[in-house]
């Protein structure tokens, strides 16, 4: 089986195709329009069986997994350290998007991860809906902050002409995505069940299903908390130890979601003013509490979901 490792950034895709003692190379935008031009590629190396391979590092690598899966080849999302310990017994010391790719693809070679799985279409365009609100929600903020700076009349008109019917668009979309959510019982279910944990809300509930993939990209909250890239970085050198700071190597979405989240239990929710008082009490900084609270928030979920129960408010935070 040919293998197919991919270096993913915002906009290209470096990849590496190894065919027996064959290496290729190629870029492409990452788009559309680029991935057309990778099936091409692939077909003129006469490319059957493929196991191609990229780390999970965020939403920019979704969109090729899913057009690869789709057109019927294996796919495997790694997690980044395992490529990069890799590299490190490979005597690798040279980083480039070139290299990585050839990384990548090695290591996928070697260590033949398991195959992965997108989210059911439905999902897929739950997710869609809701990260096309997020766009809008900026757009919105962005030219409300313009406005405000704004002193020539024409501008100004402008300006409101534009919010205007962002504002129209916005309406449209939630309607949409109250429709959609509406229609698949089970993501009703699920959705519902995160909206009754302090903090959360019905909106932060749909961002979480959403930028988990309905809680399949993972399958333990340990796992899920790494994705999120809430989890301790540790760094250790001769007698250097560094700790508490989180990675932030996940997905933005999901951190930002429960970020907003976090400071709304914080300052609000009872449930969750023990386990402030004792982080406090520790001689906990702020932001530190607010993380700890973030953490707690998804393994709640991932919990909810997971048991298919709903929240207790008698369970100690």
């Amino acid at each position: 089986m040919d293998v197919l490792g991919i270096d993913v950034s915002k906009a290209h895709l470096n990849m590496v195709l190894l065919q027996g003692d064959s290496v290729a190379r190629k870029s492409v935008n990452n788009s559309s329009s680029g991935f057309s031009q990778l099936a091409a590629w692939l077909k003129n190396r006469k490319v059957r069986e493929l196991h191609a391979c990229l780390e999970a590092t965020g939403v920019y690598g979704e969109a090729v997994a899913e057009y690869l899966h789709d057109a019927g080849y294996v796919v495997s999302v790694v997690n980044p350290i395992q490529v990069k310990a890799f590299g490190r017994s490979a005597m690798v010391r040279t980083k480039t998007d070139g290299v990585d790719a050839l990384v990548i693809a090695q290591f996928c070679r070697a260590q033949n991860p398991k195959p992965w799985t997108p989210a059911p279409e439905t999902i897929r365009e739950f997710r869609a809906l809701i990260r096309r609100r997020e766009a809008l929600v900026d757009m919105i903020t962005a030219e409300g902050n313009r406005l405000e700076a704004a002193s020539a009349k024409e501008v100004r008109r402008s300006i409101r002409s534009v919010l205007k019917a962002l504002k129209a668009e916005l309406a449209l979309l939630e309607r949409k995505i109250t429709a959609h959510v509406d229609s698949d019982p089970q993501l009703r279910q699920t959705v519902d069940r995160l909206d009754e944990i302090p903090g959360v809300g019905a909106l932060t509930a749909m961002k979480i299903v959403a930028e988990t993939n309905g809680f399949t990209v993972c399958t333990t909250s340990r796992e899920l908390v790494a994705y999120a890239g809430l989890n301790p970085r540790h760094y250790q050198s001769g007698t250097i130890v560094r700790r508490g700071r989180i990675s932030k190597v996940g997905n933005h979405a999901l951190r930002k979601a429960l970020f907003y989240a976090a400071m709304s239990a914080k300052n609000r929710s009872k449930y969750f003013r023990p386990f402030v008082e004792r982080l406090a009490a520790a001689g906990k900084r702020p932001l530190v509490i607010i993380t700890a609270i973030m953490r707690k928030l998804l393994v709640l979920a991932h919990t909810l979901n997971a048991k298919g129960t709903r929240f207790d408010p008698a369970l100690v935070a």
